[in-house]
Order: structure tokens, then C-alpha cells, then sequence
């Protein structure tokens, strides 16, 4: 599958491009749960090898309740990229209302050992009309 990214945000030459897809298979709005996937790809276009160690997401639904979300790297990954070197992960975000937004930010490692802090874009997760 082909995915289509509609947002990016670039820090210090790393590329973060997100897709997102609601999911109605897997949502319950009769039961006010709905389910987005979205597919992340990092694109390294720094002249430094970095690694992702951790994830930070501020998540937001429509009532204005927002979830912090906390974690040591991507899918159970720390993945190393070289220059010019990608990784990409798919992933998921249930919500109790049928729209909200994500967006936050990654800490990789410099090859030296240094913090870089890599914004991940924000991103809205709506529901189409059908499923509200």
C-alpha cells in the first residue's frame, strides 16, 4: 500500500512525514470508539548517524482532553539511521470522539552521543460524516 503523506515537519534535516487513515473496521461509534492508523517515515537528510531512543505524542480529542503518551522508541524499534537512510512504522489512535488531533516529538542520539529533539508534525484525526 501506497501511502500518502499529508504532513511533514523537518528538524536539523530529519524528515517526519505522517499518513493517516480512519479505520471504520475497527471503530465503534455506536459505543464512542473510533480508530485511525497513521504511517510515520523518518528520512534521515542530515550529514550525522542518529538513533531514535524515545517518543513523546500529545494527544487531543474533540472534548479538549489532552493525553500524553510516553515511550522508548517506535513499535518495540530504537532504529539507527545513517544519511540518507529511512525507517518507516505503521501505528494506531483510538479516541472516544470522532475527531482530535496528535502531534509531538522524537528524541534521537547524535553519533557523539548528543540529544536531538525531531518535531513530529500535528495532524488531525477525523472521522468522515458516516461515522460521527
Amino acid at each position: 500500500m501506497q501511502a500518502f503523506f499529508q504532513h511533514a515537519a523537518i528538524t536539523e534535516g530529519i524528515t517526519v512525514r505522517v499518513a493517516v487513515n480512519f479505520m471504520p473496521e475497527q471503530s465503534e461509534p455506536e459505543n464512542g470508539r473510533w480508530f485511525w492508523v497513521y504511517h510515520i517515515r523518518i528520512e534521515n537528510g542530515s550529514d550525522d548517524t542518529v538513533q531514535l531512543l524515545s517518543r513523546h505524542w500529545r494527544i487531543t480529542d474533540a472534548r479538549g482532553m489532552v493525553n500524553h503518551v510516553d515511550g522508548e522508541g517506535v513499535v518495540g524499534e530504537t532504529p539507527v539511521l545513517e544519511p540518507g537512510q529511512t525507517h518507516d512504522y505503521v501505528s494506531g489512535c483510538p479516541l472516544t470522539t470522532p475527531y482530535g488531533n496528535m502531534e509531538g516529538f522524537y528524541t534521537f542520539a547524535r553519533r557523539a552521543g548528543e540529544p536531538l529533539e525531531v518535531r513530529i508534525p500535528f495532524f488531525p484525526l477525523s472521522a468522515p460524516a458516516e461515522a460521527q
